[in-house]
């Protein structure tokens, strides 16, 4: 049984409502200013399709360990900054300053509605951390042996593709970006994620309800508990 439930996306930018005006026609998603805390959300067809963009006051400044995948025409960010060249993979890595790196794959045919295919993780090691959250969130575990990473597909909620792990030499170095908000299965604690490994980085208090945690990998993750 899985110990938690998908809740929604976050990214956190120092301009949430740029970053929301411009991500959410990207997306396919309505886009909600707010004008008290400076932050911004993005909607979908569902509660899951959420994304939250907080502010927080330090600048991207290295590759982040998680990005985004799409599926779009490529044509839709003439003038963005481009990091593979054309032809070098069957997609392209594009940077914007707000969030980082994200991945465009081209459509075979019409844009879909839902234009966000993926969560990707940069990982020391895919197998182990995939099949922690494998254990975590449920859903279908699977290996792409060419490419060497593992993906959970079929997640409980999760209105996209997949979760990918893949694998970097590089260690981790910055707080991640991008961050999913879980909540709690019936009958699971925070102390269940605390003994299968996860750490409490922020117990809830007078500022936040929920709890902050991360992964063997340091991933954050908020986790909710509304029983």
């Amino acid at each position: 049984m899985a110990l938690v439930t998908f809740k929604d996306l976050c990214i956190d930018t120092t301009d949430p409502h740029a970053t929301a005006q411009r991500w959410g026609p990207l997306l396919g998603l309505d886009v909600t200013i707010f004008h008290d805390d400076g932050d911004a959300r993005l909607t979908g067809p569902t509660a899951q399709h959420t994304i939250w963009l907080n502010r927080v006051p330090e600048a991207r400044t290295v590759k982040q360990r998680v990005h985004l995948d799409l599926v779009a025409d490529l044509s839709t960010f003439d003038g963005w900054p481009r990091l593979t060249e054309p032809g070098q993979y069957s997609w392209t890595v594009l940077l914007d300053d707000a969030i980082g790196e994200f991945c465009v794959l081209e459509p075979a045919g019409d844009v879909p509605a839902q234009r966000l295919k993926d969560v990707v993780i940069d990982s020391s090691d895919p197998s182990s951390i995939a099949h922690w959250w494998h254990h975590v969130l449920g859903g279908t575990l699977g290996h792409d042996e060419a490419q060497h990473y593992f993906f959970l597909d079929d997640v409980p909620g999760w209105p996209l593709e997949s979760f990918d792990f893949v694998p970097v030499p590089e260690p981790r170095r910055v707080k991640n970006r991008i961050h999913w908000d879980v909540g709690l299965a019936p009958g699971v604690s925070v102390d269940d994620l605390v003994a299968y490994g996860a750490v409490v980085l922020r117990a809830p208090d007078d500022e936040v309800r929920w709890t902050v945690m991360a992964d063997p990998e340091g991933n954050e993750f908020c986790v909710f508990d509304d029983h």
